[in-house]
């Protein structure tokens, strides 16, 4: 390869990279919208029955807009996408179940801690060991939620459930960065969805589902199209090109902007704690995106290899 050719590979994949982790941050913003929504919107409706539903429409949607992607399904992405959706299922159940045994605060950190157990493991399941920056990037971003968040701390259920929520989302961002390419985002998108959709459907089925009134009717289409199949969809394509590290610390902007649109449209109070918090976590974000590229590039080749991998089979039809 000519230096030409190399340096314009080398410029491509930058710009890959950069569009991955601006898409990253775009999604935040619709699930840090999301926040004051859904709590009006359970108040009416029943977590399981809004969950199946949501899914489900959101599905809907992925498959409708691209229906022969449905037809061309192959045993691989279906089991992939599968098992990807057991585990982001079983995260909103715990999350979701644990909710009510603690404090809104205390779980929004304890939930966002799948930045911290994200590259743990990484290194325990790929031998696959954080550099310098991802490990401050982690750091700074912990310490911004847990100043945003912390108001005291007390270990109970509630706790316990949500930490287990945190280590299946850090299990599914380790997975979707290695499984993920941007060839298969869109089918692994539909699978995901369809998989935590039926799943939750199974679970709310025995005492019959409802679902929202006429009124609630434009919030949910909201947070099924656009929080369910256009944010899942977003980051399946970004997560081919960033390390799971580098997603997981990214992803933990989220409660920024929940501050954001509880401060903006909710009229919530923002105190120095959170603003102090969010500064951090935008810190954090800062380090991920002036990352040097040869870097990333070790990191992603690292997860693709799956080198000393244990749980994570290799498929030989396809690209891990």
């Amino acid at each position: 390869m000519t230096a030409a050719a190399a340096d314009s590979t080398h410029l491509a994949s930058r710009r890959r990279l950069v569009t991955a982790v601006i898409a990253l941050a775009a999604v935040t913003v619709i699930w840090g919208s999301t926040f004051s929504l859904t709590k009006d919107l359970l108040t009416r409706i029943s977590v399981t029955d809004y969950l199946a539903l949501r899914f489900l429409t959101a599905a809907a949607v992925v498959a409708l807009v691209r229906p022969w992607v449905v037809l061309r399904l192959d045993r691989r992405t279906v089991k992939v996408g599968a098992s990807l959706g057991v585990l982001y299922c079983l995260g909103q159940a715990l999350q979701f179940f644990g909710l009510p045994h603690t404090s809104a605060t205390v779980s929004a950190f304890v939930v966002s801690m799948y930045v911290v157990f994200t590259p743990l493991l990484a290194a325990t399941l790929l031998r696959s060991r954080p550099d310098r920056s991802t490990v401050v990037a982690v750091v700074l971003a912990t310490g911004g939620v847990a100043t945003m968040s912390l108001r005291g701390w007390a270990l109970g259920f509630g706790e316990l459930l949500t930490l287990a929520a945190a280590a299946l989302y850090a299990a599914h961002i380790l997975a979707l960065s290695r499984w993920s390419t941007a060839r298969t985002a869109y089918p692994l998108t539909l699978v995901q969805l369809l998989t935590m959709g039926a799943c939750f459907l199974i679970w709310t089925s025995f005492d019959g589902v409802q679902g929202p009134g006429r009124g609630d009717l434009l919030a949910f289409l909201y947070l099924s199209v656009v929080a369910g199949a256009v944010a899942l969809l977003v980051q399946t394509w970004a997560q081919a090109h960033v390390g799971s590290a580098q997603a997981a610390v990214l992803m933990v902007l989220e409660p920024v902007w929940a501050a954001f649109f509880g401060f903006a449209l909710w009229h919530e109070s923002v105190d120095a704690r959170t603003l102090i918090g969010g500064g951090l976590v935008l810190a954090s974000m800062v380090l991920v995106v002036l990352r040097p590229s040869g870097s990333q590039a070790a990191a992603g080749a690292a997860e693709a290899a799956g080198v000393g991998a244990v749980v994570i089979p290799e498929e030989p039809d396809g690209r891990a």
